[in-house]
């Protein structure tokens, strides 16, 4: 049965067609608009987005926060059209999505989530597929922007060494600077996060938190964030419940006004107050 059903999986995806390849234009700014937008999963009762709106203007940052299965994750996929919404529109530099070619919508993108694909090769090509071509020079100096180099150069093989079936030879918080690497390796214009720090110790937390704050400096980032103290510094905070807008503004707003935010951040202040007694 399982057999039957990873076929089927397999027959299904050699059978989707591949997306229309669209013309030369790209996008005038990494400005990002969601309008309106509505997206249900395949076979769902109802649409986990549900009318959101979202204007991001060139270079700021945006702080995607709510309870769990609110919609933030979805969003950031749709706006990087992993998949296509149902209704409404997305744009990039004031061109819908669906009309940017996707090999160059992707171009466009950093993608720094908690779920980071590694591949059994080498820690040096791992992060090379931030960008195809680039030199081992431009790898190392990726690498040592996100701190890596700390722990390749501990390793038997160094930058050679090879780093198992998705990293099953790394830390979370190892595999988690290598997706950091990538994206200070790639260099897009736009940035896309899910809370990066989440698997590392405090040590590390505070290098890397360093790191980010210059790989984000004049990008265009949406950041999923869980932890409200990493998000002080947006220009505006996006609080989404049940696939909707609950509220947004600034950290100094949403914090005096007596909504979801607030709650969240006293929450967490009391959590991390508590100890055994």
């Amino acid at each position: 049965m399982i057999v039957e059903d990873a076929l089927s999986r397999m027959d299904s995806i050699m059978e989707m067609q591949p997306l229309p390849e669209k013309d030369a234009k790209v996008p005038q700014d990494a400005s990002i608009t969601v309008d309106q937008i509505q997206f249900a999963y395949p076979g769902a009762a109802k649409n986990a987005i549900d009318g959101v709106s979202l204007q991001i203007g060139a270079g700021e940052h945006i702080a995607l926060v709510g309870p769990s299965g609110g919609g933030k994750t979805t969003v950031t996929r749709l706006a990087a059209r992993f998949w296509d919404y149902d209704k409404g529109n997305v744009t990039v530099g004031s061109m819908k999505v669906a009309d940017i070619d996707p090999e160059k919508l992707l171009s466009l993108y950093s993608i720094v989530f908690q779920d980071v694909t590694l591949f059994n090769d080498t820690v040096m090509e791992n992060i090379r597929i931030g960008r195809k071509g680039a030199t081992d020079a431009e790898v190392m100096e990726a690498a040592r922007l996100a701190h890596c180099d700390e722990f390749i150069e501990s390793m038997a093989d160094g930058w050679q060494t090879m780093i198992g079936e998705n990293g099953s030879e790394l830390s979370g918080g190892e595999r988690q600077r290598i997706s950091i690497a990538r994206a200070f390796l790639k260099d897009a214009p736009i940035i896309l996060m899910d809370e990066a720090t989440a698997s590392l110790d405090v040590d590390n937390e505070s290098f890397i938190q360093e790191s980010i704050s210059k790989l984000i400096r004049n990008k265009t980032v949406l950041i999923i964030a869980h932890r409200m103290r990493t998000v002080d510094g947006v220009d505006k905070i996006v609080v989404l419940k049940d696939g909707k807008v609950a509220e947004q503004g600034s950290p100094a707003q949403l914090k005096q006004a007596d909504g979801i935010y607030k709650h969240m951040v006293a929450m967490q202040m009391e959590s991390a107050a508590w100890k055994f007694e």
